[in-house]
């Protein structure tokens, strides 16, 4: 048994003796998508994905601009080096919409690095539930690096012409 259904395994028993009775990881709506999405990030900006991993199903399809994963195991490692990569990180859910089992998420996330004022990115998630109410797919959609680039001083305005002379 892994560390990480250990700890899943012990939350439900938490939850069972406090609740009287097992709990059901289902993505039934948005509201609680949304509800369940923001409270990874806590006040002290470290994300957390202990509450929201039961609701991921073991056969997860992940997808972003920097990586791809398959499996909740690789899926629960890439969450942990976010988790310790970040010092100080906020999501704010601007839009969402829900047809059903496809969920979209708009959405602003707020990061800090070292030498650099915070970056803001733009981004949004497409959220695809399976019948069992678990999230099987999830493709996050954002511009990792113009966003960023977009906050180093003089450094902003030469990425910005060059993407602009070459694509735009």
């Amino acid at each position: 048994m892994t560390m990480e259904q250990q700890l899943l395994d012990t939350e439900q028993d938490q939850h069972n003796q406090e609740n009287q009775g097992p709990v059901e990881y289902r993505i039934q709506d948005v509201e609680q998508l949304i509800d369940l999405w923001t409270n990874i990030y806590r006040d002290d900006g470290r994300p957390d994905w202990t509450h929201m991993l039961p609701y991921y199903d073991d056969d997860i399809y992940f997808r972003d601009t920097i990586q791809e994963i398959h499996g909740k195991e690789d899926f629960i490692r890439m969450t942990r080096r976010l988790s310790e990569r970040s010092g100080n990180l906020v999501m704010e859910i601007v839009n969402a919409a829900q047809r059903g089992q496809i969920f979209f998420l708009e959405w602003e996330m707020t990061l800090s690095f070292k030498k650099y004022p915070n970056s803001t990115l733009y981004g949004s998630s497409r959220v695809t539930v399976n019948d069992e109410g678990k999230i099987i797919e999830q493709r996050d959609y954002y511009d990792l690096w113009g966003d960023i680039f977009d906050n180093i001083p003089r450094f902003n305005k030469a990425y910005r012409k060059f993407v602009k002379k070459k694509f735009g």
